[in-house]
C-alpha cells in the first residue's frame, strides 16, 4: 500500500449511545497509510468509542467509515485484559485471536513476545502476570494479527521506563499505521506526526499535523487568539448598546441611530468566534487523614521485610521501616519484580514481615480498579464508603472530580477507564485513610489532572506508599524513603 494513500476515512460520521449521550457529530477526517496519530480528548469524550467504530464493533448512526483497501485489517491493544481471558493460559489467550488456530502458533507467539521484550511460559495463566507484563501481552496480542491499522489504547500504562523506551523505539520503526490513545505527553511526542482531537463539548473531531507538543501549543495559541478577539468584540458590543440606550431616549432621528447601533451590536455578537471550552481539570482536593485515638502508638505500618519475585520465587529482604503519620514511601523496581503483589498483600494485611497498626484504615488505589464493584452505580460506590451518607456532600465532592449526575447514575462498568480512576480517587477522599496505598495512580488519567493529584498526595498527612513509573509525577510528591525492589 503506498505511503501517501488514505487508509482510513470518516465521512460525516455521527454516533450516540442515546439522545443524552452523543459521541460524534458529523466527524470528518482521514488517516494516511504509515501515519502515527495521537487521539486526544478529555476522559469520557469517547476515544474508546471511536476505536470501536473503526473496529466495526459498533455502527455509526449516520455517515460512513471507509477502509482502503476494503479488506484492510485493524488490530487493537486494549487497556486491560478482558475478565473472561484472565484464567486462560498464555497460549490459549493468543489462540483466541484466530478463528482457525494456525499450526505454527507457538512460533508466531515467540515472534511477537520477542518484539515486546517479554519472556514467559506459554502455560502460565494470564492473571499470574504483573501489570507491566499484562501491558506487553496486550500489545503482543495485537501484533499477532499483523494489522494494517494498529490501535493502541493507553499502551504505556503499567510499563516501566525500559518498557516505554522499547515501545517508543518499536513504534518509530513500525511501517504500518498507528493510532494511539495515551495521556503520556513525552511518549506521544516521541513518535507522532499528527493529532485527532475529539472535543467533548462539540463532539467534533479536529485534525492537526505535527508532533504532540506542537499541536498542544497550536491549540493553546488559537484559544488565546479567539479569547482576545471575543474580548474586543464584547467591549465594542457593550459600548454600542450603551450608546443606543442614550440615543433612544433623545427622540427624533437619534432613535434611528439607536436602532442602527443595536443592529450593529447584534451583528457583532453573531460574528463572535465560538471558543472551544478547554478540557476541564479536576478541582484541587485534599485526602483527609484518619483521626487516631489518643492512645495510638504512632506506628501505622511496620516493615521488617519486603518480598520480591526472582526467577518465579518470592524472596524476602530486610527492610526495618516504621511508617508513621506523614511518612511517604516509594516502591520502585522493574516490571515483574512483585510491586503490585506486595501492595495488594499490604492492603489485605497478609504481607509477611508487615504489621499494620491496630484499627488503621487503609485506602487502596489498585491499578486495575478491581476494588470497584463494576455493577454498582458511581453514586452507590461513593455512598458506601461515607461514614455519614449525605447527598449534597457526595455530589459536590464528585463534581470536583468531573463526575456529574449522568456519570454517578451510570454503572461503573459503562464508565471510561479515566472516569473509573477519578471515581477511585474520590472514594479515597471519603474513606479518610490512615494508610494510603497507590498502585500506578496516573494510569488512564488525563495529563491535565496529574499536577492536582500529585499536590494532594504531596500534602497527605497520613502514611503513604506509592508505586509509579512516571518520574515527572513522582518528582511532584514528597518522598521520604525509596525501596528499590530491583536493587535487592
Amino acid at each position: 500500500m503506498p505511503n501517501d494513500s488514505v487508509v482510513l476515512r470518516f465521512d460525516n460520521v455521527s454516533f450516540a449511545y442515546s439522545e443524552t449521550k452523543p459521541i460524534l457529530d458529523e466527524a470528518n477526517f482521514s488517516v494516511r497509510n504509515g501515519s502515527r496519530i495521537a487521539l486526544m480528548g478529555q476522559n469520557g469524550a469517547g476515544k474508546t468509542s471511536l476505536f470501536n467504530l473503526i473496529l466495526r464493533r459498533t455502527q455509526p448512526n449516520e455517515g460512513g467509515i471507509f477502509l482502503t483497501p476494503k479488506e484492510a485489517s485493524v488490530g487493537i491493544a486494549k487497556q486491560v485484559v478482558a475478565p473472561e481471558h484472565l484464567d486462560l493460559t498464555v497460549r490459549e489467550f493468543f489462540a483466541s485471536t484466530f478463528v482457525e488456530v494456525p499450526y505454527n502458533l507457538d512460533k508466531q507467539i515467540s515472534r511477537v513476545l520477542d518484539a515486546v521484550q517479554l519472556t514467559t511460559d506459554l502455560t502460565k495463566k494470564v492473571r499470574a502476570h504483573s501489570g507491566g507484563q499484562l501491558a506487553r501481552l496486550l500489545l503482543a496480542y495485537s501484533l499477532l494479527q499483523d494489522p494494517d491499522i494498529l490501535l493502541l489504547d493507553e499502551p504505556t500504562n503499567n510499563l516501566d521506563q525500559a518498557g516505554i523506551d522499547h515501545l517508543t523505539g518499536f513504534l518509530m520503526t513500525y511501517d504500518k499505521t498507528v493510532i494511539v490513545i495515551s495521556h503520556d505527553a513525552e511518549f506521544l511526542n516521541a513518535f507522532t506526526d499528527g493529532v485527532l482531537y475529539l472535543d467533548i463539548n462539540t463532539h467534533k473531531v479536529e485534525q492537526y499535523a505535527g508532533n504532540y507538543l506542537d499541536v498542544v501549543r497550536e491549540i493553546t495559541e488559537r484559544l488565546e487568539r479567539e479569547r482576545r478577539q471575543n474580548a474586543r468584540a464584547e467591549a465594542e458590543i457593550k459600548k454600542k448598546v450603551a450608546q443606543a440606550e442614550v440615543f433612544a431616549h433623545k427622540g427624533g432621528k437619534l432613535r434611528l441611530v439607536a436602532k442602527k447601533m443595536r443592529l450593529a451590536a447584534e451583528e457583532a455578537e453573531e460574528n463572535m468566534v465560538e471558543v472551544r471550552q478547554e478540557d476541564k481539570t479536576i478541582r484541587p482536593f485534599t485526602i483527609p487523614t484518619q483521626v487516631f485515638p489518643a492512645d495510638f502508638n504512632g506506628k501505622i505500618l511496620e516493615l521488617t521485610h519486603v518480598s520480591v519475585i526472582k526467577a518465579g520465587e518470592h524472596v524476602a529482604h530486610e527492610a526495618n521501616l516504621v511508617l508513621k503519620k506523614g511518612f511517604h514511601l516509594l516502591i520502585a523496581g522493574p516490571n515483574g519484580i512483585g510491586k503490585s503483589t506486595f501492595l495488594e498483600k499490604l492492603s489485605q494485611g497478609t504481607a509477611k514481615g508487615a504489621t499494620l497498626g491496630a484499627e488503621v484504615r487503609v485506602g487502596y488505589y489498585r491499578q486495575d480498579f478491581s476494588t470497584l464493584n463494576l455493577e454498582q452505580t458511581g453514586y452507590a460506590s461513593l455512598e458506601e464508603v461515607m461514614e455519614k451518607p449525605n447527598e449534597h456532600t457526595l455530589r459536590s465532592m464528585a463534581a470536583g472530580f468531573l463526575l456529574d449526575g449522568k456519570v454517578l447514575a451510570s454503572q461503573i462498568k459503562s464508565m471510561s477507564e479515566g472516569q473509573k480512576g477519578l471515581l477511585a480517587l474520590a472514594r479515597l477522599v471519603l474513606i479518610r485513610p490512615g494508610l494510603l496505598i497507590l498502585d500506578e495512580p496516573t494510569n488512564h488519567i488525563n495529563f491535565r489532572h496529574l499536577p492536582v493529584i500529585a499536590k494532594a498526595l504531596d500534602a497527605y498527612e497520613g502514611a503513604l506508599i506509592l508505586v509509579s513509573h512516571i518520574p515527572d509525577f513522582v518528582k511532584q510528591v514528597r518522598i521520604d524513603h525509596t525501596v528499590d525492589l530491583g536493587a535487592l
